[in-house]
């Protein structure tokens, strides 16, 4: 058996979203779960509504407690959460300040246990008011965004260290949402896709200097070593990548485009407006970045030097852990840290959880090996939970969560063995 240390310092622990755990929000993905349109849907493809409505989810609003007390059991030194936009501005300029009290709460309790707050501030749902103004299409949106980032950090700035501003803004949300069609609003249109991404970059842009003018201004400060070499209140945005690209071999998990997408250009521009428009237009506003990685995404009509990978059957995805390497070290022209900040399988059985932590951890100390500048592993996620439009059969929980016994909580055995290496800072394999 081998030995592999990670750097000292280096953070451990797992990732949630608000939506998908709390239960009880009223949002605009709650709405749309609820609407005579998406009950249609599920009842035509013969699907139980029931499991795709997040209802009470794993009623973590009301557990939270209970649930990083088990996330310090399993050795956690850091937890990501997202803030629900919904309950803090409930309507356009009125924010809850009981609900602000309930997250500051949440993010004493997460320091109270020893362990870094990482704190998403969007992760895919709005406010309805929002949604009724256009959402991200609407040009005041940034603004508006802004306005609530401002009013979250100013509350928040004393025990927190890391911001993101967006999970998966252009490389998930925008896809699904205003190309795709699927999650709402259900536009199917380039046009909205594109300036969306546009309004995505520069809400970011305005974040980030929202937050450091914030900070700027604050007599106290939490910093923690290994987080404050990047300034004050590092800040960023968390991406997923796993879209393969064109044209290289094997080793490096790429695709290779049909010739009539190479023709127009087509899959560089799937490539550059998926996986890289945000970081390149948002240059010199991120301290850190965000990588979101699972699977490999095969463009259709394409073929692959890559053969056929295993197959995660509650999600259709193939895993490839080599190409988590690849994306990590392709970041690196942005010279900035990188946290994973997802990873994760969706196992039921938990059969394969504990391989596919060790085989992306490998991969990841490989990358570090390489040069990387990785600090942190997250894995997605610490509880089953609402899975989007997936509903609720995808378990990708360390914890497993009984959604017919009153939410009750398991821990598996996967957590257990990721618990040794968090404490370790060591992989064995």
């Amino acid at each position: 058996m081998n030995k592999y240390d990670f750097p000292e310092g280096f953070l451990w622990g797992a990732a949630t979203s608000a939506h998908q755990i709390e239960g009880g929000n009223i949002n605009d993905w709650s709405e749309w779960e609820n609407s005579e349109k998406r009950m249609a849907e599920l009842k035509k493809d013969g699907k139980d509504t029931a499991d795709y409505i997040s209802g009470l989810a794993c009623d973590s609003y009301c557990r939270y407690e209970e649930d990083l007390d088990i996330a310090k059991s399993l050795n956690h030194n850091i937890h990501r959460i997202s803030l629900e936009w919904s309950r803090i501005e409930p309507e356009d300029g009125r924010f809850d300040h009981d609900a602000i009290r309930h997250y500051k709460d949440v993010v004493k309790a997460i320091r109270e246990r020893g362990m870094e707050p990482m704190i998403t501030l969007w992760h895919f749902t709005n406010p309805i008011w929002f949604t009724e103004q256009g959402g991200f299409l609407n040009e005041d949106a940034v603004s508006r965004f802004v306005r609530f980032v401002g009013f979250v950090v100013d509350n928040l700035k004393d025990d927190v260290n890391l911001w993101i501003t967006f999970n998966e803004a252009t490389s998930i949300y925008s896809g699904m949402a205003f190309l795709r069609g699927v999650w709402p609003p259900q536009c199917k249109s380039v046009r909205a896709y594109l300036k969306v991404i546009k309004n995505f970059a520069i809400a970011h842009r305005q974040a980030y200097e929202e937050i450091k003018k914030i900070y700027s201004q604050s007599p106290v400060r939490h910093i923690l070593t290994n987080v404050s070499p990047d300034g004050d209140a590092p800040t960023g945005m968390s991406h997923n990548i796993n879209t393969v690209r064109i044209g290289l071999t094997e080793n490096n998990a790429q695709i290779i485009c049909p010739w009539y997408l190479r023709m127009f250009g087509i899959g560089k521009l799937v490539d550059f407006y998926r996986n890289h428009y945000l970081f390149s237009s948002c240059r010199g506003y991120y301290d850190f970045i965000g990588l979101n990685y699972y699977n490999i995404l095969r463009l259709p009509g394409s073929y692959a030097v890559l053969s056929k990978q295993a197959v995660v059957n509650e999600m259709g995805w193939e895993i490839y852990p080599k190409g988590l390497r690849h994306q990590l070290n392709a970041l690196r022209k942005y010279n900035k840290p990188i946290y994973i900040t997802e990873n994760g399988i969706a196992d039921s059985t938990d059969a394969r959880r504990s391989k596919f932590i060790t085989d992306h951890l490998y991969e990841t100390w490989l990358a570090i090996r390489d040069g990387v500048d990785v600090r942190g592993y997250l894995y997605w996620s610490l509880l089953d939970n609402f899975e989007w439009h997936h509903g609720y059969a995808p378990r990708f929980g360390l914890i497993e969560v009984d959604f017919n016994n009153n939410q009750s909580r398991k821990v598996r055995r996967s957590a257990r063995e990721y618990a040794k290496i968090c404490i370790s800072n060591q992989l064995e394999i």
